[in-house]
């Protein structure tokens, strides 16, 4: 006799099956709000160490689904662990976040794609791991950085609020920019091609610097990458399903929703819930609680979680944040959201 498959609510949802259980997880779900994350990190090492370590990582990324009751576990690992794997020197300063040395036009062709993925194995082991400790119902989402995102850092050398030397560099030095773009993602599609026939059932684009760019930056620049690693990840795995997260897009989401083909369109917490209306029917939504709401919690928090579940009973929907929870946010505040978000 054949068992009957578990129904996994999240990943239904992001293949375009409404659930009558409203799916939710919480971006950043693994991190310094936790107490039991901050002592493992103690132990840890370097934040990297920690990345590459598939026993750490794989109970890192289990730890929030053993508090409270969350439909996805997502990889705990770090958008910048590509460019690392590409050879380019990545470190994290604490009270800094990550520091790069930054490529230039001579750079840029030493980077390897090729090895890229070998270096990456310990990453693809922990998405084993967490696969075997997840229970059947739940989804395990894979990510990457998105090659326009990954670039500002690769370029800049750290984050910045106007990414405006990756901005420069891809104005006046277009040829070694492209470059750029097609080793990240070559790299990005392998990646993630690894992550699913690991285990993760579905995967995530983050573009977290996708606002500041013009339209025709954007289109070039966030929209034709994010196009082509869809395409090539489902040249590799048919049917491939991801979630596309262009933080900060407004207005030019519709057209990034038609050209990349994503399953599930990720809204950033400054998007108006009307805006859905004019996103393509029947696509898949997440978000969009802003994440200080939930930091301050009360009725304020419960009444907006009331009105985004709201907005999006006509489509598909994943509750999330619209960016990722912030460290001091109180455990209990974690709780109250999901028992609003599940009762509205």
């Amino acid at each position: 006799m054949t068992a009957t498959p578990v129904l996994k609510p999240l990943l239904e949802t992001v293949l375009g099956r409404r659930q009558q259980r409203l799916p939710i997880w919480i971006m950043r779900q693994a991190g310094r709000y936790l107490p039991e994350y901050r002592e493992l990190r103690a132990k840890a090492g370097s934040f990297l160490d920690l990345c590459y370590n598939p026993e750490l990582a794989a109970e890192v990324t289990l730890q929030p689904l053993r508090r409270f009751d969350l439909d996805a576990a997502i990889l705990f690992s770090d958008i910048l662990v590509i460019p690392d794997a590409l050879g380019q020197y990545v470190r994290f300063e604490a009270g800094e976040g990550p520091l790069l040395e930054p490529v230039t036009t001579e750079t840029i062709p030493r980077l390897n794609p090729k090895g890229a993925l070998e270096k990456l194995s310990p990453i693809i082991e922990t998405v084993r791991r967490v696969r075997a400790g997840l229970g059947p119902e739940k989804t395990l989402i894979g990510f990457c950085g998105s090659p326009w995102t990954v670039a500002t850092y690769m370029i800049g050398g750290r984050g910045s609020s106007d990414q405006a030397a990756a901005r420069v560099f891809a104005l006046t030095q277009p040829e070694a920019f492209a470059r750029l773009i097609d080793i990240l993602i070559e790299a990005s599609i392998d990646y993630l091609a690894a992550q699913l026939r690991a285990g993760a059932d579905v995967v995530q684009l983050f573009e977290s610097w996708a606002l500041n760019l013009d339209e025709v930056a954007f289109r070039n620049w966030v929209i034709e990458p994010n196009r082509r690693i869809v395409e090539g990840l489902r040249t590799l795995i048919p049917g491939a399903p991801v979630i596309g997260f262009p933080r900060g897009a407004a207005g030019n989401l519709p057209a990034y929703a038609r050209a990349t083909g994503v399953n599930v369109l990720g809204l950033d917490y400054a998007m108006p819930l009307g805006f859905a209306a004019e996103l393509p029917a029947g696509l898949g939504v997440q978000g969009n609680l802003d994440p200080l709401r939930l930091l301050a919690g009360g009725e304020q928090m419960d009444d907006r979680v009331r009105q985004i579940v709201a907005a999006f009973r006509d489509r598909p929907h994943i509750f999330n944040l619209g960016h990722g929870i912030v460290p001091e946010t109180p455990i209990g505040h974690v709780e109250r959201l999901i028992a609003v978000a599940r009762g509205a």
